[in-house]
């Protein structure tokens, strides 16, 4: 790529300068032809795929399901003197057909299309004689069955990009776990060489926090304080806040009640006519508003740099659809408040919604299950909400070692001495330790209280110094307190039907008292005291992986190319080859032998039959 080139493209999109990893990206695209970026809302993912469509001849298409977005930058497009347009059925007849007319014609550098437009059968052929150097699939997480946002219509995004079979395509996503983002480049038929690039997700200026709540009165408390602290009192100018809700009815409803109270506010969500929410749209945009109450409907291509404030009235249903939401806030850089609220009944509410949508594939209702306990996991938790956030997503090199702005980071500082909490912490992987990877998190809460049972007693461990090591603490105490450790990156499950608990490098050092423990053991004051009950927590394997050391993170590289490999020649989702932690216990265990997988928790003889081969290759070649 010539730099000169590259920059003049910027600045005819009006930036000075790269961000972090744009230029990468970029750059990464233009010489190897694929690329999958995942970098956070308002990460500047767009620039990534203009400048390439203005350094390289023909017509682009942008793929994306935002109406609001595509018209938004679309409009800053035509301000800087881009041929671009937007095709959606959200447009009259007449618009449509002369944009059409347009398009064909190749008058425009930039098309951005809505992935409903790609089922026209007409259209598709007609894009075949497009001259496009390049598709940008936006919001791709939405192809991945496994993500927290599928869509059906993404489904043939895959079939358009082999018809057209552009010389670059670039997927692009705010939100995608490792197994998410394997499945984007299968689905897409981009190739297990693929380059992903993994930036930008460490945002220290937000001060993330998490209520654990009574009732609506406690919420809307809740909400009250987050207002006065991050915007004063109405009319003083300091930035606008979001505030989400879980339904239409309590967005209207807070709207009405902080209006009561002098703030300038709107109601935004999908069943207002589209006038009220262009309205509600333009207002926020034009600082007209101090707070919009909202649904998750709201957001999408909103870009205002000073919101100082979003606070979740209930638990969204997902990490990635929360962070997504929360990383509205702050983009100027300055200091910026998230706020979830929740409470235990959330939990019981959120299954009968999974289950009243009716979801035919009764695996897809658990994923999505597990991906909202892993939320309150996460909620509940007594380590750096954003480390424990950075690890969720991968992205171990940002992670902060406590960012100190967080709720749980601003009350283990002013604690002062964390050694009652690093002995505490290293009782509890002691007694881990012990169950290491052939009990789940209830044998472990019987060996530290020391309680009599039958398989504890036949593999010896009633009779170790661990046995009754907390025997003070009550069985919801030691429950939470592992919950935490789990969080905190210290203790991982391993194993799909049976969960079962393995010290991760960090907690083996903690325990070694190798490493001081920064966490917030359960009853601390200014952390949420109650949790979500230890059989849920048993039932679904954690969010976060322990950190794999060089040899081991090259060895979980190479598995996941060759998993990659394996789900596009067969057809199939990567995630159904194996799951991110099985292929993390392959490359730590390095079996060299199809029976020596067989201890290797997650897969079963019919894997090892069918895959064991190819893994123990790749693992042979890293």
């Amino acid at each position: 790529m010539s730099p000169s080139a590259a920059d003049d493209a910027l600045h005819a999109l009006g930036f000075d300068a790269f961000r972090a990893g744009q230029r990468e990206a970029i750059e990464t695209l233009l010489e190897s032809g694929r690329a999958l970026l995942v970098a956070p809302t308002g990460g500047g993912k767009s620039l990534c795929y203009q400048v390439p469509a203005l350094m390289l001849p023909g017509t682009t298409i942008v793929i994306s399901p935002l109406v609001a977005l595509m018209a938004d930058q679309v409009a800053a497009l035509q301000q800087r003197g881009v041929a671009a347009t937007y095709l959606a059925a959200t447009l009259p007849a007449e618009t449509m057909q002369q944009r059409l007319a347009a398009l064909w014609r190749g008058e425009y550098r930039i098309v951005y299309v809505a992935p409903e437009r790609l089922a026209a059968a007409g259209f598709r052929e007609r894009i075949k004689q497009l001259d496009c150097p390049l598709i940008a699939v936006d919001e791709a997480h939405c192809i991945s069955e496994w993500g927290h946002d599928f869509r059906p219509e993404y489904m043939q995004i895959g079939e358009i990009v082999r018809e057209l079979a552009p010389p670059h395509v670039l997927a692009c996503t705010a939100t995608a776990t490792p197994v998410v983002r394997d499945e984007i480049v299968h689905r897409l038929d981009m190739g297990p060489e693929t380059a992903q690039l993994v930036h930008g997700f460490a945002r220290p200026n937000l001060a993330l926090r998490a209520a654990e709540v009574g009732g609506q009165r406690d919420r809307q408390q809740q909400v009250d304080a987050a207002l006065a602290e991050a915007l004063g009192r109405p009319g003083d100018g300091r930035g606008v806040a979001i505030v989400y809700t879980p339904t239409r009815k309590l967005a209207e409803t807070e709207a009405g009640r902080l209006a009561g109270q002098g703030w300038r506010t709107r109601a935004y969500h999908a069943g207002l006519p589209a006038e009220d929410r262009q309205i509600a749209q333009e207002d926020f945009m034009a600082g007209r508003l101090d707070a919009v109450c909202a649904t998750n409907a709201f957001g999408m291509g909103i870009d205002r740099s000073d919101v100082r404030a979003v606070v979740h009235f209930g638990p969204p249903g997902s990490i990635e659809a929360y962070y997504q939401e929360v990383g509205r806030a702050g983009r100027d850089g300055d200091p910026a408040i998230g706020l979830l609220c929740w409470a235990q009944s959330d939990l019981p509410q959120r299954r009968r919604l999974l289950e009243r949508d009716g979801e035919a594939d009764s695996e897809i209702v658990a994923h999505k299950w597990n991906l909202f306990l892993e939320l309150i996991r996460w909620a509940e938790g007594g380590a750096c909400r954003h480390d424990a956030i950075l690890r969720y997503f991968g992205d171990e090199a940002e992670t902060l070692a406590g960012c100190g702005r967080c709720d749980v980071c601003t009350t283990i500082d002013a604690g002062g001495s964390d050694e009652d909490a690093t002995l505490l912490a290293r009782k509890l992987l002691s007694g881990v330790a012990r169950i290491h990877g052939r009990f789940g998190m209830k044998m472990a809460v019987k060996l530290l209280r020391g309680e009599q049972e039958e398989r504890l007693e036949r593999q010896g461990l009633t009779r170790v110094s661990t046995f009754g090591l907390l025997a003070e603490r009550s069985e919801a105490w030691i429950t939470r307190a592992l919950g935490r450790c789990v969080t905190a990156g210290w203790i991982v499950f391993s194993g799909d039907q049976h969960p079962v608990l393995r010290l991760s490098p960090d907690g083996d050092a903690v325990m070694r008292g190798r490493q001081s423990a920064r966490w917030l053991p359960p009853g601390e004051a200014g952390a949420p005291s109650r949790s979500a009950s230890g059989s849920r927590r048993r039932a679904t394997p954690s969010a976060d992986d322990p950190a794999l050391d060089a040899a081991a993170q090259s060895a979980f590289d190479a598995l996941r190319a060759a998993r990659l490999d394996i789900a596009q020649r067969e057809g199939v989702p990567a995630y159904v080859v194996a799951h991110d932690r099985t292929l993390r216990e392959i490359a730590r265990l390095r079996p060299d032998s199809l029976a020596a997988m067989e201890a290797v928790p997650g897969l079963g003889p019919a894997k090892i039959a069918r895959y064991g081969e190819a893994l123990l290759d790749a693992l042979a070649d890293a």
